[in-house]
């Protein structure tokens, strides 16, 4: 049985967004909301996150229960990482991939219990990840689209415990895990996760009181430089990282092996969805792999811009590219076709509109940071 998101809008809101104009963000379209892409500059809040810390508001994410008895052992037979490896009070990182071992999408599946577990999707693809859990749920389960019922912020950064525990929410958590507490008379998920690479916490709130907490993040973590951070800023951040984003290193036409993601594969589950594809793939070899691009000259890479090797041949595609902030040059995470001969440490060209720049072949992440 499903419980199921009706909408009509083509442009959804936070519902922090009144706060998020007051503060002259600017805004931008992202899986179908209106999310604020910078404030005081990406670069900016960029540098809070790495050196302080920074607030992002990220209610966008999808959000999905799967509720009654055998409910973990049901998302073990379809989602690609092993539920079983880790405990109630725990959060997992893993993929849903179709038939053919290409991503679906990537969450997070956060263990209540073995009836009870609690999905963070990304935004444009909440609808489908239910409906295909829909498609194949037993009797006695329910699924539930959330995706409009809670906010999630993420604070982030190393002062981040300072913020939190000036709000008295509870900070002593393992990375990868979460608790429960209570602020302002609702019940707050503290999560020790994040998409940044530094050490910080996702908040999920209903949305009746997201705008409370956000009030109160703002003015606790003023005594430790807290700047809200939008959209941008977490791009730099994930990408210094190697951390990949769905619809671009991770898609329908991008498996876990060719994105070095197999790490979040169970590869021993007897089940799962697209494990015939990619067991099959992971033992004939993947014919491209993700690597990182370390640009030795200037110029900015992008997504969809072609890689070549020093005979001008097209050998892979850039599939996210951005400006680091921390490191002052370009970087990159590009698929390289298997019969490239590239290795770690070579170089490789990336055609920037036309301007040919010398890449070095690298291993993310780009940056040292302490996400645990």
């Amino acid at each position: 049985m499903t419980d199921r998101e009706e909408t009509t809008s083509a442009e959804l809101h936070s519902p922090l967004h009144d706060r998020h104009v007051a503060l002259g963000a600017k805004l931008g379209d992202f899986g179908g909301w209106l999310m604020p892409i910078e404030y005081s500059g990406t670069v900016a809040e960029h540098a809070a996150v790495r050196e302080g810390v920074g607030v992002f508001d990220v209610s966008h994410l999808g959000k999905a229960a799967v509720v009654g008895a055998g409910a973990a052992d049901f998302l073990n037979s379809v989602l690609t990482n092993d539920l079983g490896r880790i405990e109630p009070g725990q959060a997992q990182y893993t993929l849903l991939c179709n038939d053919a071992g290409g991503v679906i999408d990537d969450l997070i599946a956060y263990l209540n219990g073995p009836d009870d577990v609690f999905l963070i999707p990304n935004a444009s693809n909440t609808a489908q990840v239910v409906d295909v859990l829909e498609s194949v749920v037993p009797p006695g389960l329910t699924i539930t689209n959330l995706h409009r019922e809670f906010a999630v912020l993420a604070v982030q950064g190393p002062r981040s415990t300072d913020v939190l525990t000036a709000l008295s929410l509870p900070t002593e958590l393992d990375y990868m895990s979460f608790a429960k507490s209570e602020f302002d008379g609702a019940e707050v998920i503290v999560c020790r996760t994040g998409y940044t690479g530094e050490h910080g916490y996702e908040l999920v709130i209903p949305i009746g009181a997201a705008g409370a907490l956000w009030d109160a993040l703002i003015e606790a973590g003023g005594a430790f430089g807290i700047l809200p951070c939008g959209l941008g800023a977490r791009d730099t951040l994930r990408t210094e990282m190697g951390y990949p984003l769905h619809g671009q290193d991770l898609s329908p036409e991008i498996s876990p092996v060719q994105a070095r993601a197999g790490w979040a594969v169970g590869w021993s589950k007897p089940a799962f969805h697209g494990r015939d594809a990619l067991v099959a793939e992971k033992s004939s070899g993947a014919r491209r792999s993700m690597v990182g691009l370390l640009a030795l000259e200037r110029g900015i890479p992008r997504q969809h811009m072609n890689v070549l090797d020093d005979a001008g041949a097209v050998i892979g595609e850039v599939t996210s590219g951005t400006f680091s902030p921390t490191l002052k040059q370009g970087i990159a995470l590009a698929l390289i076709n298997a019969d490239a001969g590239v290795v770690i440490g070579s170089d490789v060209i990336v055609d920037v509109r036309g301007r040919p720049g010398r890449y070095t072949v690298t291993a993310p992440p780009f940056v040292t940071a302490n996400p645990r």
